[in-house]
């Protein structure tokens, strides 16, 4: 009976873990890892309704833009019958790993912090847009160094610490790439 009770224990400890970490991240909610987050068809009126931003008869383009509106430092709905499939079974690579309990939950929190200390460096050398989506922001500056590139101009120091934050981002979330369009997931 002991043994039955330490695995339900821990299991939910992890839970917990796992609740802490999601809702004090928010990387996947505020525009930061994803520019779109997809809904079933079913979740269009009801996410509607909640004020997203909704978008896409297709199913492969069908969601809702990021950052979600209804993250405020926080999800305002994390427990609502209403939260979105996508955003109730999406795990990131650092979530899986403590629920898994292999990084301990104050590591997670950590590596958490320096990659929005790493987001705030970069949104300060973004130009100043109407867009509030961190990744296509991103995205738009890295593509205009580009063309800048080709004419002999760089910004070394900028481009350096989006590598940084890529890796970042691949290693600890599982999140390759920048370019997202919508139907890709």
């Amino acid at each position: 009976m002991n043994e039955i009770s330490n695995t339900t224990d821990s299991h939910e400890l992890s839970e917990s873990q796992a609740q802490t970490l999601c809702k004090s991240c928010g990387l996947c909610c505020n525009g930061s890892l994803f520019i779109w987050t997809k809904l079933k068809s079913v979740e269009l009126v009801p996410a509607q309704a909640l004020g997203l931003k909704v978008f896409g008869p297709e199913p492969s383009q069908r969601g809702f833009s990021q950052p979600c509106s209804l993250w405020d430092g926080q999800c305002t709905i994390y427990t609502s019958p209403h939260y979105p499939h996508a955003c109730r079974t999406y795990k990131c690579k650092l979530l899986k790993e403590v629920t898994d309990e292999t990084v301990p939950l104050a590591n997670a929190l950590s590596i958490i912090q320096q990659t929005k200390k790493m987001i705030d460096e970069l949104e300060m050398l973004l130009p100043v847009s109407s867009n509030n989506n961190f990744r296509e922001r991103l995205v738009a500056q890295i593509e205009r160094l580009q063309e800048s590139v080709q004419q002999g101009e760089s910004d070394p120091e900028f481009l350096r610490k989006v590598g940084e934050l890529l890796t970042l981002y691949e290693k600890r979330f599982g999140v390759k790439g920048l370019i997202e369009r919508r139907g890709e997931a």
